[in-house]
């Protein structure tokens, strides 16, 4: 079964699907118009099979049977008339590939290429399988057509055969093509279009790896640079591979004598800035005097603008400074790039000099200028400046685009000012401009963010209405505000829609629908969520974890919270700081014994801020905690033999003076002393009670509470 590819080439096989004006400024180039005259291969090229009279029949045959009407050669291949004579039929059987190479080399009675194309097309097509062509056959076609100067046909006929060929083939191809390459006594040879072809014909099928060898196969066999087809590659590398790829490839054509230009250069740079690579871009820049090349305007705009994206505007306006000093003027795109990077990064002062700046050069600011000044003062709540340079823009004569409006109806949203938003967006249709899903997804955050579920809901049914498919921002937008609102069932419900519509919701998402259900004392249903979430492969942080686990120790459910936690920790998410304080509190309220060992010594093992401290005090106060604060003594220490006598003994000590020191004020500030105080501490502690260690030998079993240490010990 042939590929989608090889069909698609089959069929514009000799339809000339290139077209002649693509060809005639190359052609009018690179050759002289000669005669027609085709020459043969070489006899080094020829094989020994020649059949004068076979060749002879065949060639009278094709005559009678494919009838050729007037056609322009450079357009278009003449319908055949398929009249199926018996002498061609006949023939047929007996034929082989080396009788089609030399009916095409020799054409004895001197055929039409148009007949010799279209008996090709014949023999190409599935209803006569009997006679099987060979490549070399295709490339002798396609030179014999370059050399008739019908070069889309030849270039039909070169995609048809890399279409079926495929990948990797590059160097069979080629070599087919030097076997095939004709030689003219009277004039120098017209071969050089068959081998840029390839290169061409690879390109346009996505096989860049092909066309690179395609183009080195040229250069090591001393063809000439194929200029054309290494700009189509360069631009389809520049489109689809990576940008070093891309550069490596521009500076071996370079080398090979391709002649430089600064457009090139400047594509290459706003390739790397464009994914964030400025350094390279900056390398090229730099290597342009190299070729004898001399930056314009637009090199340096690309890099500033680059700059201006990373974050290093300090670059940027160096950049500018340089650009001045060689002579180059700034223009509305330094300005706009530079005022937007100032814009995003809050230099709003900054991005106001430099449009001062550029007013005072007499540059007329874009409508994107004014857009990028306004979207700062916007996100930066400053919305009656924003709204002066909307008056500006006004005056200017420029019409706000969507992407104005857009920007001016989220500052107002952001602002809470949903009254002025609404205006804006009645201005906006009065314009002649239609709400798209930035201006419905914008409303309806700002709605939700205002508690006004309401109108959010109904901007997203004018939404659907108008044939807006609702996106992730939208969704999460609207479960947001209805998680915020209490109305969890509500947006449990558009979480289904999300899932529904093809929209993956984010571990965000699937968190405020679960701290939802917890808030509202569902803690069933958030555990649900949760499950949901990892059979779709999603992988729940420590934030998702801790808001079900408030859940549960706010309920009292702690022997679901210790299960949650030993979840947690076999799936390898680390316990944080509001984990922790999360447990304490419900082991406080509550009163149920939870491993905390598990939590301390995979985690903290300190009390970590006067969150715990309150939680732990309170938990000492009702004497619940005992084991939980000798483990906390143990985790922080890890230095204390591991319960040995000595250290089981330390850690029951303390453990017992917990209710005197927890109802001391002054304990709060020591808890904050830190682990190399603690420490120093408890090692002269743990030296004392090592080297009496004999005066304790007598104690035996657990000591739980204050009572049994006196019990034991007094």
């Amino acid at each position: 079964m042939s590929s989608p590819m090889a069909s698609r080439a089959s069929a514009s096989l000799g339809a000339g699907a290139l077209s002649h004006n693509n060809f005639k400024s190359w052609c009018s180039t690179n050759f002289v118009f000669y005669t027609t005259w085709y020459g043969p291969p070489s006899p080094a090229h020829q094989h020994q099979e020649e059949d004068p009279a076979t060749l002879s029949a065949l060639s009278e045959a094709i005559k009678t049977s494919f009838s050729v009407a007037e056609a322009d050669p450079l357009l278009a291949l003449p319908s055949p008339s398929y009249s199926h004579s018996h002498s061609l039929l006949k023939l047929l059987p007996s034929l082989t590939p080396h009788h089609i190479i030399d009916l095409i080399n020799l054409n004895p009675h001197n055929l039409p290429p148009f007949s010799l194309l279209s008996f090709l097309n014949y023999l190409s097509s599935s209803s006569h399988p009997t006679v099987r062509l060979s490549p070399l056959t295709y490339c002798t076609m396609a030179h014999s057509l370059s050399s008739h100067l019908m070069f889309p046909h030849a270039q039909s006929l070169l995609n048809f055969l890399v279409s079926r060929k495929g990948n990797n083939s590059a160097s069979s191809l080629f070599h087919s093509l030097l076997r095939s390459r004709p030689r003219s006594p009277s004039s120098p040879p017209r071969s050089a279009f068959v081998f840029e072809a390839l290169i061409v014909a690879y390109t346009d099928f996505g096989l860049l790896p092909d066309a690179i060898q395609s183009f080195r196969l040229s250069k090591k066999h001393n063809l000439p640079i194929p200029f054309r087809a290494c700009r189509h590659l360069l631009d389809r590398m520049l489109k689809t591979s990576s940008p070093e790829a891309a550069s490596e490839f521009h500076k071996e054509i370079l080398d090979s004598g391709y002649p430089p230009s600064v457009y090139s250069f400047n594509l290459l740079m706003h390739r790397f800035c464009k994914v964030g690579k400025t350094k390279n871009a900056q390398i090229l820049f730099d290597g342009m005097a190299e070729w004898g090349l001399a930056p314009t305007a637009v090199s340096f705009n690309t890099l500033i603008s680059g700059y201006c994206r990373a974050g290093d505007l300090e670059e940027a306006l160096r950049l500018k400074g340089v650009m001045e000093e060689r002579g180059v003027c700034p223009d509305v795109f330094t300005f706009t790039g530079l005022i937007s990077g100032m814009c995003k990064e809050s230099r709003l002062d900054d991005a106001n000099q430099l449009f001062q700046e550029m007013r005072d050069r007499d540059l007329a600011p874009s409508d994107v200028t004014f857009t990028a000044l306004i979207d700062g003062h916007c996100k930066n709540g400053r919305i009656p400046f924003a709204l002066d340079i909307y008056q500006q823009m006004l005056r200017a004569g420029l019409g706000p685009d969507l992407v104005t409006y857009n920007t001016l109806i989220n500052g107002h949203c952001r602002a809470g000012d949903l009254k002025s938003a609404r205006k804006l967006v009645g201005e906006m249709i009065v314009m002649g401009l239609k709400p798209d899903k930035i201006t419905y997804t914008t409303l309806i955050d700002g709605c939700c963010r205002e508690g006004d579920i309401e109108s959010a809901l109904k901007y997203g049914q004018q939404m659907v209405g108008e044939g807006i498919e609702f996106d992730h921002v939208a969704f999460t937008a609207l479960i947001s505000g209805l998680c915020r609102e209490g109305q969890i069932v509500d947006a449990e419900r558009t979480l289904r829609e999300m899932l529904k519509a093809g929209i993956e919701p984010d571990n965000a998402t699937y968190t405020m629908v679960i701290d939802g259900f917890c808030k509202k004392g569902d803690s069933r249903m958030g555990m649900k969520i949760l499950k949901e979430m990892q059979r779709d492969g999603h992988k729940p942080g420590v934030v998702t974890y801790n808001a079900l686990m408030n859940g549960f120790c706010k309920q009292g459910q702690m022997k679901n919270a210790g299960m949650l936690l030993d979840a947690m920790l076999n799936v390898g998410v680390v316990p944080d700081d509001i984990t922790y304080n999360i447990l304490l509190e419900g082991q406080r309220k509550h009163g149920n014994s939870i491993n905390f060992d598990k939590l301390i010594r995979n985690e903290k093992g300190v009390v970590q801020d006067y969150a715990s401290y309150t939680a732990l005090r309170g938990l000492h106060s009702k004497h619940l905690g005992l084991s939980l604060f000798c483990s906390l003594v143990a985790g922080a220490f890890p230095g204390m033999p591991n319960w040995s006598a000595p250290g089981m003994l330390l850690a029951r000590l303390i453990g017992s003076l917990a209710p005197f020191l927890a109802s001391l004020d002054w304990l709060v500030p020591l808890v904050f002393l830190g682990l190399d105080y603690w420490s120093n501490l408890v090692a002269r502690l743990r030296d004392w009670f090592t080297e009496h260690e004999d005066l304790f030998l007598v104690y035996r079993g657990p000591c739980v509470t204050a009572e049994d240490f006196d019990r034991n010990f007094g």
